[in-house]
């Protein structure tokens, strides 16, 4: 199955009413399952009674996330992201990295197959946004590029 296919697979379930959906044949086998928010009700509290909560300090990485402006390569599909092609190699890019249309960004794993993800733009990387390792959803982004 081409990543494309995998790409309007999950897409195709995402949007559809249900929770999981498996497929197999000779050549490979698919699982995916959606985990659904889970809704929690509470009590009203009237205002008069209702204790007052400080607000929360703004952290920096909100800072850092309006500061951060290019075009976001985004992950293809669901899986784990890694940085670089092995254990304790270099990672594929770094903040500061001039990178090509079409170079390697990182790797990302689903279903024991390793999917190579490919910058879509030339320019400079501006962040790296996942660790190396981390779960990664379809359509988050990896890196920004300027």
């Amino acid at each position: 199955m081409k990543i494309e296919e995998m790409k309007e697979l999950i897409q195709a379930v995402s949007e559809a009413n249900v929770d999981e959906f498996e497929f197999e044949n000779d050549d490979y086998s698919i699982r995916i399952a959606k985990n659904e928010a889970k809704v929690v009700t509470a009590e009203a509290i009237p205002a008069a009674t209702a204790p007052v909560m400080p607000a929360a300090p703004e952290t920096q990485t909100d800072d850092q996330e309006e500061k951060i402006q290019g075009n976001e390569v985004k992950a293809p599909l669901v899986g784990t992201f890694y940085a670089a092609p092995s254990e304790g190699a270099e990672p594929f890019v770094s903040v500061g990295d001039t990178v090509k249309k079409g170079q390697v960004i990182g790797i990302v794993e689903a279903m024991k197959l390793m999917n190579e993800v490919e910058s879509e733009f030339d320019g400079t990387v501006e962040a790296v946004l996942v660790e190396n390792g981390e779960m990664v959803e379809y359509g988050q982004p990896l890196v920004v590029i300027r």
